[in-house]
């Protein structure tokens, strides 16, 4: 799963959020959502964030978008959704199809989730992961466009995997990651999503979040 990432300023993380802080779209988002765009720190569900998505002429850019979709019939945002299965439901297929993104961020957060003697799950330590050959964490995600209270606005939601066998002890999924050299083909429109996904790099490091300075 993923359900928190971090934003610790950097040269290169700081471009990302001036990009999409600099936007006439944020100013509508933040004044009709009333929601804050997050330029640092722990990035929760329904929060704005700086998103790497095509423009209509399919050049790389920088979009304030909010994390999670609306579903008829789910309760709450759905701020992720399985890579295995994306492509063939109605929630996601278009997206998949057509509106991948990247979600820049410094890395991402997970609770151990330790089975118990009868079964139940118990939440234990919290951990910030990351790709040990990048500076940054680039999630692959979807987004799509919906619509509140007349103003049309981009959200996404991060795509997860099967974890590493190193992050299989702390959870059984994972967001799917890329390597910075596959951020431009995977929102190409007319990429294959299947093979850029099966590139991802396997070596994380993996710190306890009480201390998330790299």
């Amino acid at each position: 799963m993923c359900t928190r990432f971090f934003i610790e300023p950097s040269e290169e993380m700081d471009a990302y959020t001036e990009a999409a802080g600099n936007t006439a779209l944020l100013h509508k988002m933040t004044d009709t959502l009333g929601r804050e765009f997050k330029t640092s720190g722990e990035i929760r569900p329904t929060d704005i964030a700086a998103v790497i998505a095509p423009s209509s002429s399919e050049e790389k850019t920088v979009y304030p978008m909010v994390w999670g979709y609306h579903i008829p019939g789910v309760k709450g945002p759905v701020v992720n959704a399985r890579i295995e299965s994306a492509r063939d439901k109605a929630s996601f297929s278009s997206d998949w199809r057509r509106h991948r993104c990247i979600i820049p961020a410094s890395c991402y957060f997970e609770w151990e989730h330790i089975r118990m003697p009868d079964g139940r799950v118990k939440t234990g330590e919290k951990y910030a992961i990351r790709p040990r050959s990048s500076g940054l964490t680039f999630l692959a995600g979807l987004y799509r466009i919906e619509e509140s209270r007349g103003l049309k606005y981009p959200v996404f939601t991060v795509l997860t995997r099967e974890p590493t066998a190193e992050l299989a002890r702390i959870h059984n999924r994972m967001p799917v990651i890329l390597p910075r050299e596959a951020i431009d083909d995977w929102i190409r429109p007319d990429a294959d999503p299947d093979k850029i996904a099966s590139n991802m790099p396997e070596d994380m490091i993996v710190k306890k979040a009480a201390s998330v300075t790299w």
